[in-house]
């Protein structure tokens, strides 16, 4: 991870079977883009990677871990609202860089 993913980071941890994960993480993305464009998003197929789901105690998609500085500020697993999602990144995005 380089700098600029410590400050501020989505990982979405899917794989090719989930169809939710499918329909979701382009919606994540298009919110990132446009509410909060500092934040780095990565994708992690959970198939091809097992390694890094076990690392981060990933069992279930779509699971969405949010990253602040290095450290695990928010965990969803499985049903996610994207207002839910909105508001839980909002306000330490907006201590961090407004």
């Amino acid at each position: 991870m380089d700098k600029l993913n410590d400050l501020a980071l989505v990982r979405y941890f899917s794989h090719d079977r989930c169809n939710v994960c499918k329909v979701l993480m382009p919606k994540i993305q298009q919110m990132l883009q446009e509410k909060f464009p500092r934040m780095q998003f990565e994708h992690i197929d959970m198939e091809k990677y097992p390694d890094m789901a076990a690392e981060y105690q990933v069992f279930t998609a779509p699971t969405i871990l949010v990253f602040f500085e290095g450290k695990e500020y928010f965990r969803f697993a499985r049903n996610v609202g994207l207002s839910q999602l909105e508001e839980a990144i909002s306000r330490p995005y907006n201590l961090m860089f407004r």
